[in-house]
């Protein structure tokens, strides 16, 4: 499998990485949450969920804030996301707007990895792939389904054509309604993870997708996402405890 290598983190070797979320809606509350994260040394990258920034539209204010975060963080790696409200994110945005807000991310080089989401315009999203990678800003191409879990092929769909659309890291989120999925989203996740020559996440979400969480090294899944203080997605289990589950389990 591909390693890619972001500052001094490596996603596609060793155990999961564990990312933490900050979720602030003002500029300080997202700076007071990254101080918490770095001193509490569990994460190994935080995700800023941006869609919770109430001045996300502000392209001062949204590169204004990642510098101070840059400035806490030192080098720990910065994943910046707007996840879209019809993928579980708390603030609509046209299609327009999200393109608009990824590349004022780019230009200013303002993160490390962006995430974009899987179903948005197809000519637009190689256009801002090919813009991060000429800015040396790595793609977590994503998609995440609240309701359900498709079918193995259809999830193995997915990533391919995420990685087909040169995304660097191929993510993908679902909801179990039963067993069987969970184990639909393992097996996915254990076909591809040699197919697409790039790093896979995955997961299922809620109580009954918690062992996804913790068993990517056995299947596949390079990231996984823990919480200091509130989860951005339902299963998320604290920081802490996640990282002495992927420590006992981990590969000696």
């Amino acid at each position: 499998m591909r390693i890619v290598k972001v500052r001094n983190v490596e996603f596609g070797t060793d155990r999961p990485k564990i990312a933490v979320p900050i979720t602030g809606k003002s500029s300080d509350d997202i700076i007071k949450q990254a101080e918490t994260i770095m001193s509490s040394d569990n994460a190994d990258l935080i995700e800023w969920r941006i869609d919770f920034f109430d001045q996300v539209e502000d392209a001062e204010k949204l590169v204004e804030t990642a510098k101070k975060l840059r400035q806490v963080m030192g080098e720990m790696p910065l994943l910046t996301t707007f996840r879209t409200h019809f993928e579980g994110g708390v603030k609509e945005l046209s299609e327009e707007e999200y393109f608009d807000i990824c590349r004022v991310l780019i230009k200013e080089k303002a993160t490390d990895l962006l995430d974009l989401e899987l179903f948005r315009k197809t000519s637009k999203l190689k256009e801002i792939i090919a813009e991060a990678h000429e800015n040396n800003i790595y793609i977590i191409m994503s998609n995440h389904d609240f309701d359900k879990t498709p079918a193995t092929s259809e999830l193995e769909r997915r990533l391919t054509l995420m990685k087909t659309y040169g995304a660097d890291i191929a993510k993908i989120a679902v909801m179990p309604n039963s067993a069987r999925d969970v184990l639909n989203l393992l097996l996915a996740t254990d076909n591809m993870k040699y197919k697409l020559n790039c790093p896979l996440i995955t997961m299922a979400m809620g109580d009954l997708g918690k062992v996804t969480r913790i068993s990517g090294e056995v299947f596949g899944s390079c990231l996984t996402f823990g919480t200091v203080g509130d989860a951005s997605a339902p299963g998320q289990i604290e920081s802490t405890n996640l990282k002495g589950i992927l420590n006992t389990l981990k590969f000696d």
